[in-house]
């Protein structure tokens, strides 16, 4: 399936979910109305950044923008075959995101990620209505990682783990690519919705 209308269906089905108008997510993101439009019929390539915005504001964690669930009536599969594992690349940074997990519900999700020597990622967004715990595992190269005020550089081997409760900051100084893999996982919240 092409990766701009997997995250189409996934955003609809998500704010069908939440039972927001296009208007309400666009308030709630800060993406404008045209481009969650646009986006949902599969006609824009977002950014890290604005998916980010959109993520945080349906209370899911980037990840479940690109989750394949399946036919509805199937049961989904345990098995992610590689072929099948969705690939998305950010149009600003060109960091390229492998989707590992399985269609199988799990509180559990793995993503493959190679980031470009020199480029950086900010995500601003906090989850509504959902508390998600992340760590980071470098596979090669090297990254700098800012969670909130507090940066480390994690080398090959090095893992850090970390909640998506603040501003994080992902930057390759390097001039080679990084491979890293992120798990994570969410848990909702009993935070009202704004």
């Amino acid at each position: 399936m092409d990766i701009n209308l997997l995250i189409a269906r996934r955003v609809r089905e998500l704010r069908d979910a939440h039972g927001l108008s296009l208007d309400a997510l666009a308030v709630r993101s800060g993406v404008s109305r045209s481009n969650i439009s646009l986006i949902e019929r599969g006609e824009s390539s977002p950014t890290a950044t604005v998916l980010d915005k959109l993520a945080s504001a349906l209370g899911v964690a980037l990840a479940a923008l690109f989750e394949d669930k399946g036919a509805p009536e199937a049961e989904p599969s345990p098995l992610a075959r590689v072929a099948e594992q969705p690939v998305w690349t950010d149009p600003a940074s060109g960091y390229m995101r492998r989707s590992l997990s399985p269609p199988a519900p799990s509180p559990l999700q793995l993503v493959d990620v190679v980031f470009p020597p020199g480029q950086r990622v900010a995500y601003d967004s906090v989850p509504h209505n959902a508390d998600i715990h992340q760590q980071v595992w470098m596979i090669e190269g090297a990254m700098e990682i800012s969670v909130g005020d507090q940066r480390w550089r994690l080398d090959a081997g090095d893992t850090l783990a970390m909640r998506l409760d603040r501003h994080i900051v992902y930057h390759n100084p390097t001039r080679k690519q990084a491979r890293y893999l992120v798990a994570l996982t969410t848990q909702p919240t009993n935070r009202r919705s704004t």
